[in-house]
């Protein structure tokens, strides 16, 4: 028997993230046409669900036309033409926790959930999911600028701030904004197949398929944030030539300080010695460079600085207790 395709409630509320809603809606388009095209049935049909139908306008200023209001979903309303949410898909907004105030709001949203198999959010749609109690004694993430506002003002929920989407049973919630695409891509998988969604991955051009394990920061931009204002520039100037002696005479002459008086303020500004930062950065560049699904150990060694399989070897068992090779399997897909 064929299956019927999986209906996919988008929740629109005045000034949501249009990118919130594009990237996941993208991902199950592609899957749909894929399948299409493959001769198989629609694996998703998505609708957009409102107060009421028409115009929803978003942050950006885009608008988009919700196709049905609530009580389109309602059993009790519309009786055997109901259409039965499969995935609620609830996006951020630019007032995070604003949203939650709305009662009819969270009643829409707790009703669309109670007949929903999947709940998600993306980005700050979970402090949304939380005011309406969905949230409740379950792990959960949300863009990590917003993860202390979710934890202080709903303490029910255990907050993981620096993961790219949680699973707790039923309810999936995402970090900022493109979190929500690696989101989508994890329920094609799961619906689908790692066929399927690594396809749609690379139609997309998303060359990176990340774990949701994996955290929402990237590497460089938290080495940066330890670099500050001091010695930002300098990070700058390091991480275009990782490939190159960075011993702390050269750092210190670059940074205009004699090397002594560089090795003492360096570690008090950033919390690592020179050395250690330097083989930091390049470690993080062999990590982006294998996520990317780099699977040359060399390449990865000399673009990332380390200049020898031996030392890129060495450095990634010292630091994170795995090899190259073994970090590499994780993103393989």
């Amino acid at each position: 028997m064929t299956q019927p395709p999986r209906t996919v409630v988008f929740v629109l509320y005045p000034g949501f993230v249009s990118l919130d809603l594009a990237g996941p809606l993208d991902v199950f388009s592609c899957a749909t046409r894929l399948a299409e095209r493959q001769g198989r049935p629609a694996p998703y049909r998505c609708r957009f669900v409102a107060r009421e139908a028409g115009p929803v306008v978003a942050s950006s200023g885009m608008s988009v036309l919700a196709d049905a209001p609530p009580d389109a979903f309602d059993e009790a309303a519309a009786g055997a033409e109901t259409v039965v949410p499969h995935t609620l898909l609830v996006p951020g907004g630019v007032t995070p926790g604003r949203e939650g105030e709305d009662p009819v709001l969270r009643h829409m949203v707790a009703r669309l959930a109670s007949r929903s198999r999947r709940v998600v959010s993306v980005c700050t749609g979970a402090l949304l999911l939380a005011a309406c109690g969905l949230l409740d004694g379950r792990r959960a993430t949300t863009h990590w600028q917003a993860c202390a506002r979710l934890a202080a003002a709903y303490p029910a929920v255990r907050v993981e701030p620096d993961a790219i989407f949680v699973r707790d049973g039923g309810v999936v919630t995402s970090a900022g904004v493109t979190a929500g695409i690696d989101l989508a891509l994890h329920l094609v998988e799961e619906d689908l197949g790692p066929a399927m969604a690594m396809e749609v991955a690379r139609l997309l051009v998303v060359y990176r398929r990340r774990v949701g394990n994996q955290s929402q920061f990237s590497a460089p931009l938290r080495a940066q944030a330890r670099a500050g204002a001091r010695f930002g520039a300098l990070h700058a100037w390091m991480e275009a030539r990782l490939g190159e002696d960075l011993g702390v005479e050269r750092l210190a002459g670059q940074a205009h300080m004699s090397p002594r008086h560089f090795a003492r303020v360096f570690p008090q500004e950033t919390g690592m010695s020179p050395a250690r930062y330097v083989e930091q950065l390049r470690l993080d560049r062999a990590r982006e460079l294998l996520e990317s699904g780099e699977a040359h150990m060399q390449t990865v060694a000399v673009q990332a600085g380390f200049g020898s399989e031996e030392r890129l070897r060495r450095a990634f068992q010292r630091r994170m207790g795995v090899t190259p090779t073994q970090y590499l399997e994780h993103f393989s897909g």
